[in-house]
């Protein structure tokens, strides 16, 4: 069982932006930079964000994205969903396919442990991200070393 990339990286996007809001708009390229996501794959997973109502844009210099909502009001297993990911912890991807077309002796415990997995993720919101002091201490360090790589690249 495992979370795919394109669910992990709207969730990081989603926290980064979260960490950032207090400067306003965040444009998706300084999220690719501190994340190290590709900014094309960023774009395709914050139109689905935007059409779920996660984040809104916001245009003209300055703009970028934004929450649509309180970060306490997203919670981890939205984000994901909103990607249309799901956390499945079955062989079948829920199919009840398992065994040659047929369902195998253990498929109803590995869909009761996917609908615990994502019980949990909707009990952790951005905002519960967003105060853990190692959470925060990572972002320090992502925006020192996106910032020393500005400076460095600067013409003097």
């Amino acid at each position: 069982m495992r979370l795919t990339t394109k669910g992990r990286y709207a969730v990081t996007a989603m926290l980064d932006l979260a960490l950032n809001a207090r400067q306003g708009p965040t444009c998706l390229a300084e999220i690719s930079k501190r994340q190290e996501i590709s900014l094309s794959y960023l774009e395709q997973l914050f139109a689905r964000l935007r059409r779920a109502q996660l984040v809104k844009s916001v245009r003209g210099p300055g703009g970028g994205y934004q929450l649509a909502q309180s970060p306490a009001d997203i919670s981890v297993a939205r984000v994901i969903d909103a990607v249309n990911e799901s956390v499945d912890a079955t062989r079948c991807q829920g199919l009840s396919d398992c065994q040659r077309g047929d369902i195998c002796l253990t498929h109803h415990l590995w869909c009761e442990l996917s609908q615990e997995i994502h019980g949990f993720l909707d009990g952790i919101t951005l905002g519960t991200l967003v105060e853990r002091h190692e959470v925060q201490h990572i972002a320090a360090r992502q925006r020192r070393r996106t910032d020393d790589a500005t400076i460095a690249v600067s013409p003097s």
